[in-house]
């Protein structure tokens, strides 16, 4: 079953959804209309006159006021109140907070306790701390500075990828291949099928890092349960990270010290980092499946500690194979 609290199995409506789905029953609205005035006038033996048909202020009056009250659908009945706001202009902290604030689409009246607690993967995604009092606890949450919404991209670029590497499609495998292998699903459409996942997860990272697929695709290995999880789809919650190699960032001190050299010229330093590989979006599901040291110190000790790790096994080989020569 799935944890219906879990940030991984959520996904936010930021502005452009929104706008785009008022539109879309605008729309639908303006051609149900169109088709109820034809019906009439053929009934009637009438002219269809399309100016009279076509009325232009559907859409626009009902997007104004929509985007003025916060009414927001295109009847009011089935109308959600409170999504477009006065930003708060008291402090310039407070301007961030509204401007990062997520709303939960539950019932305030309700007294569920499970979504409105602190869940484990809200870590580095949503303030632990700001929260209103009274009803909306818990349910309005607040993003962390350095969280990220994904926009969405087309997934052609991985299935294409795919297709010339190592995946088997699913015409043509026999049943028996599927348990043996590990499946691939992409925006959680299962695609195919491949023998070698180690490959394929390190492939596809090192084309996420050269920016040749998304830069904010996730890709999540459940090793378990043998599949292969690739998701592009927009609204889902992302945290940026710095690349590790070798038990090292990336990131050299001469590159900050280019970036912070090159700022009037190159104005989008961050785009820059990312189109480099020296960081990546993590999203909340392939956060479990990577291995984040905490602070630097970690990747120090972890370095320390292969160190010493691989000095032993040399010492234990040595005495093992002076022990086979004595016998």
């Amino acid at each position: 079953m799935d944890d219906r609290d879990h940030f991984g199995n959520k996904r936010l409506d930021l502005a452009g959804p929104l706008l785009g789905n008022l539109f879309r029953q605008l729309f639908k609205k303006l051609t149900k209309d169109v088709k109820i005035y034809a019906q009439k006038a053929l009934d009637s033996n009438k002219e269809i006159d399309l100016r009279v048909a076509v009325k232009p202020e559907t859409i626009s009056r009902r997007l104004k006021y929509s985007l003025a009250t916060g009414n927001w659908g295109a009847t009011n009945q089935n109308a959600k109140a409170g999504v477009s706001q006065v930003l708060n202009r008291l402090t310039f902290a407070s301007t961030l907070s509204h401007l990062r604030r997520l709303n939960a689409p539950l019932g305030r009246e309700g007294k569920l306790a499970k979504p409105r607690q602190l869940h484990n993967t809200h870590w580095g995604m949503v303030c632990p701390a700001e929260t209103p009092e009274g009803q909306a606890c818990g349910l309005v949450k607040n993003l962390a500075l350095m969280a990220y919404i994904s926009v969405g991209s087309a997934d052609s670029a991985i299935l294409e990828f795919l297709e010339e590497y190592s995946t088997e499609n699913l015409e043509e495998i026999s049943p028996t291949s599927v348990c043996e292998a590990t499946k691939i699903f992409v925006n959680g459409s299962w695609v195919g099928i491949t023998r070698n996942p180690d490959d394929t997860v390190k492939n596809l990272r090192d084309l996420r890092r050269q920016n040749v697929i998304s830069s904010e695709a996730a890709i999540v290995r459940d090793i378990v349960s043998r599949e292969l999880y690739i998701n592009t789809d927009p609204g889902r919650c992302c945290r940026p990270l710095f690349i590790v190699e070798n038990q090292r960032i990336k990131m050299k001190k001469h590159q900050i010290s280019d970036l912070k050299r090159t700022t009037q010229e190159m104005p989008d330093t961050w785009a820059l980092l990312i189109e480099q590989g020296l960081v990546e979006y993590i999203d909340c599901e392939e956060e479990e499946t990577t291995m984040i040291a905490m602070n630097v110190k970690d990747l120090a000790k972890s370095r320390y500690d292969g160190e010493v790790s691989s000095y032993l096994i040399i010492v234990y080989h040595h005495r093992i194979s002076s022990y086979i020569i004595l016998i």
